[in-house]
């Protein structure tokens, strides 16, 4: 039974990227490390700022784009095959992607070497292809009355490893530099990391058997996947009490309005994620590596809390119920962002989001209960393909309105986070 836990997949691969999160905006900070004495310590911050943007919106579209040519063939291929393939593919372009990176800072390449690594590891089914798989095999093996929680729980240990990575990453990266470049060990730990994800997951790791599922169905997985990958992505049963399972036939306005709301979200929670860690390295908080590696791990800490959240809350409210307090926490948060000049106020904001997490994990719940366990990992991709999409836009155009309002007011972007957030309630 141990061998079937995917938890170390999703501990291992998530303090990877949390160590490799924090080393590439540290590696392109410092690569465009502008210095001219006569320009104002102002002026070159914010032109600072302007590239390192500039630079994030192209990765970020090369990021979120590629996964779009091979994520729904790779997870159909997991359907229909076997279930590691979109697990061990992701992990494979991963390790080769973060070895970029690592020669960037050994060899003095030009950062736009990147681009390439970003399109590497989203050809190989990215991040998009590994959540999903990772989501299907969770889903398998739980029970519909369990399963919710069953997917927090695996939310939680991306969280908790998350944490740890990023509490450690700041130190990784300026330590050992007397003998090796600043980021190369924390670089090579990011590496070690998806090495041994990739390992477990062939080696180790085995396909549980599904479980026992309620016999009616409201949607059959064919019908659920032929859909319009947009009703497919938010495809939803009505509110159903924690611990009471009683299957309601969705119509396509329920699926539609589900749908909305996921957009909504994911764009209010991605725009301002994005544009999170520029505001921090400006004025006037200005924080350095091991600050930054701090900030990240306190946005972790919203997985523990969202899992206790989900733990209580699921026994005695709906599921709609849960989704509006998540969205609740988010959007009170995000607006006290916006006004954060001093290091204390920046942890109160994230104190505030402690049910953030809630939404996405329980429309992902409430989706698998609909369609047959033999179409969990297409179903997943076309969800995760659908945010990945939002979010692609959503990075582009919230660096843009950072980069014009940086000059008046840098907090701008979390008030407008703020305003999305309180319309994902409109179709809720």
């Amino acid at each position: 039974a141990m061998r079937t836990w995917i938890e170390p997949v999703v501990a291992g691969s998530q303090v990877a990227s949390a160590f490799y999160d924090t080393a590439l905006l540290l590696v392109v900070k410092n690569y465009y490390n502008l210095t001219n004495s006569t320009a104002p310590s102002h002026a070159v911050e914010d032109a600072q700022q302007k590239a390192v943007s500039n630079f994030y919106i192209i990765y970020n579209l090369v990021l979120g784009l590629s996964p779009l040519v091979s994520a729904y063939g790779l997870s159909k291929l997991g359907d229909r095959i076997h279930r590691k393939i979109p697990i061990c593919f992701p992990l494979l372009g991963y390790m080769g992607s973060k070895t970029l990176l690592l020669l960037l800072i050994l060899l003095d390449w030009p950062v736009e070497v990147m681009y390439g690594a970003a399109a590497f590891n989203g050809l190989t089914g990215g991040f998009t292809t590994l959540w999903a798989g990772i989501m299907a095999l969770g889903s398998l093996g739980s029970s519909e009355s369990k399963r919710s929680l069953r997917l927090i729980i695996i939310e939680l240990v991306y969280g908790l490893a998350g944490f740890l990575g990023s509490m450690a990453s700041g130190y990784l990266f300026v330590g050992f530099s007397d003998r090796y470049r600043e980021g190369t060990v924390l670089v090579c730990c990011s590496i070690a990391c998806y090495a041994f994800c990739l390992l477990y997951s062939i080696f180790v790791l085995t396909v549980p058997k599904p479980a026992a599922s309620c016999p009616a169905k409201a949607k059959s997985a064919e019908e659920v996947g032929g859909q319009l990958p947009e009703a497919a992505a938010a495809g939803s049963s009505q509110p159903s009490e924690g611990s009471i399972s009683t299957p309601v036939s969705p119509s396509k306005l329920i699926i539609i309005l589900l749908f909305v709301a996921a957009i909504l979200y994911d764009l209010a929670v991605v725009g301002a994620m994005n544009v999170l860690p520029l505001f921090l390295l400006r004025e006037p908080l200005s924080w350095n590596a091991v600050e930054i590696g701090h900030g990240n791990a306190a946005g972790y800490v919203i997985f523990i809390t969202s899992f206790l959240g989900v733990l209580v809350f699921s026994r005695y409210l709906r599921d709609i119920t849960m989704i509006m307090i998540g969205v609740a926490s988010f959007s009170a948060g995000i607006l006290i962002m916006a006004f954060v000049q001093w290091t204390f106020l920046f942890y109160i904001a994230r104190a505030v989001m402690l049910f953030a997490l809630i939404p996405l994990p329980t429309i992902r719940s409430m989706l698998s209960k609909h369609v047959e366990g033999s179409s969990y990992g297409k179903v997943f991709v076309l969800l995760q393909l659908s945010l990945v999409t939002t979010g692609v836009v959503t990075s582009t155009v919230y660096n843009k309105i950072y980069q014009n309002t940086l000059d008046w007011y840098s907090g701008f972007c979390f008030i407008l986070s703020f305003l999305v957030g309180c319309l994902t309630f409109l179709p809720l």
